[in-house]
């Protein structure tokens, strides 16, 4: 299967460059694929399509300020991206610079504190962070929010609460959870008040979720690492839920890509540790009855997955049938939710 199946036509205009300014006043495109239907909803009508007893697994990871800026030794500016952190003063980074520094080289940041290359990792470079305080601190000092790529402008005041969701509670991650991001606090609680249940896991996203599929074949991508938590008391609300009839409906990528990563042989189990799962069509589901998410981009990781649950032609058709009506794309766009066909074992 080739990268360019999972390819697209998407007008620039479509890609949102700021969140509306109430969380939950976009779009949903509702894509039921046993029916093979689809339709254009408002997100607050979420409650609508789930029942008492289903239950919503989050992602509670919180998105670290974790765009740095410096200067080498020579005096050329860096831009520094953290990749994930490993340590209380060390991570693995992307380096925006004219000349890559070698291993040994410092970086000067905006507090006088350093930084030293421990060397590369692919196409990243390990820092280890010269400062008294603990990475996370200085990032929260000197960083950032890193806006994606796609995103064409520099990171405000107000991203620093919109582009983390009202639910972030674990530091780690260096871009959001986007699906977690169309929920407030009324809609969480219309969704309590109807039965509907609410887990978590934490995966901590790294920047690695931008870069692209550089292969041809799409079975020779290179999956970026990520590390995640999946703890007893979710594996037993699985159970619970599942035993009850109720549905798992994964709220985000990032939710599937940490159960299925979780799931031993169908069972889900308490798991900790990093995790390079690639999902795409013809791998079986074994966690999750449905997904809500956002619009990713063409030839993604992200894309080859929800078609992997839904089927390639029918998302490419609600891709299009999105573009079509205007819907807005990516981080701060729109959602939709998929509710695949039920597996045999679960009927």
């Amino acid at each position: 299967m080739k990268k360019s199946d999972f390819d697209f036509d998407l007008p620039n205009a479509l890609i949102a460059q700021a969140p509306l300014p109430e969380r939950s006043a976009s779009r949903l495109l509702h894509l039921d694929a046993a029916a093979g239907t689809m339709s254009d909803r408002m997100f607050r009508e979420l409650p609508e399509f789930l029942r008492p007893g289903d239950l919503l697994v989050f992602n509670d990871t919180r998105v670290l300020p974790a765009r740095l800026y410096g200067r080498k030794d020579t005096g050329g500016a860096v831009e520094i991206l953290i990749e994930r952190v490993t340590g209380a003063h060390e991570a693995v980074v992307q380096l925006g610079v004219s000349k890559k520094p070698k291993e040994g080289g410092r970086i000067e940041l905006g507090d006088g504190s350093h930084a030293v290359v421990l060397g590369r990792e692919d196409a990243f470079f390990r820092l280890r962070f010269e400062s008294h305080e603990p990475l996370e601190k200085l990032l929260h000092k000197l960083g950032e929010m890193p806006l994606p790529p796609y995103i064409e402008r520099s990171a405000e005041a107000s991203d620093l609460e919109r582009y983390q969701t009202v639910y972030a509670r674990e530091p780690g991650a260096v871009a959001a959870p986007t699906a977690g991001l169309h929920f407030d606090e009324e809609m969480l609680a219309r969704l309590r008040e109807k039965g509907v249940q609410s887990g978590y896991v934490t995966l901590h996203v790294g920047a690695g979720t931008f870069q692209p599929v550089r292969a041809d074949d799409i079975k020779d991508h290179h999956m970026h690492r990520e590390w995640l938590n999946v703890g007893a008391h979710l594996v037993e609300q699985v159970r619970r839920t599942r035993a009850a009839g109720g549905r798992v409906i994964a709220v985000g990528t990032t939710v599937v890509r940490a159960l299925e990563s979780a799931s031993v042989d169908g069972e889900l189990h308490p798991f900790a540790g990093e995790t390079q799962i690639f999902i795409f069509p013809g791998y079986r589901f074994s966690s999750i009855d449905g997904l809500i998410t956002n619009f990713h981009l063409p030839q993604s990781t992200l894309l080859m997955l929800v078609s992997a649950l839904a089927g390639r032609e029918f998302m490419l058709a609600a891709y299009r049938h999105a573009v079509a009506g205007r819907y807005r794309f990516f981080s701060y766009g729109d959602a939709m939710l998929i509710l695949p066909p039920v597996p045999e074992a679960l009927r």
